[in-house]
């Protein structure tokens, strides 16, 4: 068995082949080669006044590989002088993190690997998001409009180049240090022009893809600055404007659960698509409040992934041709990049472990640790 950390991740997968697996992957949905379960969370009162903790997992198999991503947070919703509203995340204390892939076989159920999730989560989300650019963007989509500066931002601008002739990428985060900082780095890596700007407004202007990378509570542009033709893609739930209209929408995959919702069990709570919720009444006043406005998961009392792409075809209508994709050039398309998560920790993860053996990488320990004889 193995244990493969982040560094080992970034020797091992390239963009490339994140990408490619991934779309293997989602392509055997329809006929049983792939499966997977959608995010849940759990949460309970923590030692931190204003936060909560979050125990978060999502399961995914396909051909060899079965996985389980698992992670354990303490989870704050700070609110900033000039109006800001972001989630925060730690483990133990700000600045470290757990997460973790528990890789296993599905021919003989053997342990395989313990994967640390930090670098392979970025590569997904944006190999993801790639995906969707190169399934729904127009073919001469050139320029970038990247809202967020961190590393999800970088992964995101990475997948785009690698299905997309991407020459410009116009970069805006509150903070000028980061966006400067993300534009050098990303210029230098990518051998593309990333321009730092000075508003989120002019950083969407002219683009072709419209990104989102932030943590943000709110929406972090506003409808009316959509342009005809525009690819939008994002990363949280919460960072697009509520009466945004689309003329097309795909999601990944299934992102949510058919349940009906109680006082313990509820949709779209934090940024949690799916939470089980321990605390009193009074504690569970913590986590932010669901979007209540009709279309956005609260119009029902049952869960069923409403809201951005609930009801709409997903990426295996795309390549099987239920769905034509984009038909014209000013149709403005959505991708949204959440349904396939444990998925993309199976097909990526088995990935990544096959070239672990192969190179011989990660750290061996005894699989006898997690075999007993005792029968459940």
């Amino acid at each position: 068995m193995l244990i493969i950390n982040n560094d080992d991740v970034a020797k091992l997968l390239t963009m490339d082949d994140c990408i490619r697996v991934q779309e293997e992957a989602f392509k055997k949905i329809p006929t049983g080669g792939a499966i997977h379960r959608p995010r849940i969370d759990i949460y309970m009162p923590c030692d931190v006044p204003d936060g909560y903790y979050r125990w978060s997992t999502m399961e995914g198999a396909n051909d060899a590989y079965c996985a389980i991503r698992m992670k354990s947070d303490i989870i704050t919703w700070p609110k900033e002088k000039d109006g800001s509203w972001t989630e925060d995340k730690w483990c133990m204390e700000p600045g470290t993190y757990c997460g973790v892939i528990y890789l296993l076989s599905t021919r003989n159920a053997e342990p395989l690997a313990f994967i640390n999730d930090g670098h392979l989560q970025h590569m997904r989300v944006g190999g993801g998001a790639g995906i969707g650019v190169k399934w729904l963007s127009r073919e001469d989509s050139h320029t970038v409009c990247m809202l967020g500066s961190g590393g999800m931002a970088r992964t995101f601008l990475d997948a785009f180049t690698c299905v997309r002739d991407i020459k410009l990428c116009k970069v805006y985060s509150p903070n000028a240090g980061r966006r400067e900082a993300f534009a050098e780095e990303m210029s230098k890596k990518l051998k593309i022009e990333v321009r730092a700007v000075d508003s989120a407004r002019e950083a969407v202007r002219g683009a072709d893809i419209l990104s989102t990378c932030t943590d943000s509570m709110q929406p972090v542009y506003d409808a009316d600055w959509v342009e005809k033709g525009m690819h939008v893609t994002n990363l949280g739930r919460r960072e697009m404007p509520e009466d945004i209209e689309f003329d097309l929408v795909v999601r990944q995959g299934t992102a949510g659960l058919q349940m009906k919702q109680t006082e313990r069990f509820q949709a779209e709570r934090g940024l949690s698509p799916a939470a089980y919720l321990g605390g009193s009444v009074e504690e569970m006043k913590r986590i932010p409040e669901k979007n209540t406005k009709p279309g956005f998961g609260g119009d029902t009392p049952e869960f069923n992934d409403r809201g951005k792409g609930g009801d709409k075809p997903d990426f295996a209508d795309l390549v099987t041709g239920k769905c034509a994709g984009r038909t014209s050039r000013d149709q403005i398309t959505f991708y949204r990049n959440v349904g396939n998560q444990g998925l993309q920790f199976s097909s990526v993860g088995g990935w990544i472990y096959e070239m672990a053996k192969k190179n011989k990488l990660g750290r061996e320990i005894p699989t006898e640790w997690f075999l007993q004889d005792i029968r459940d």
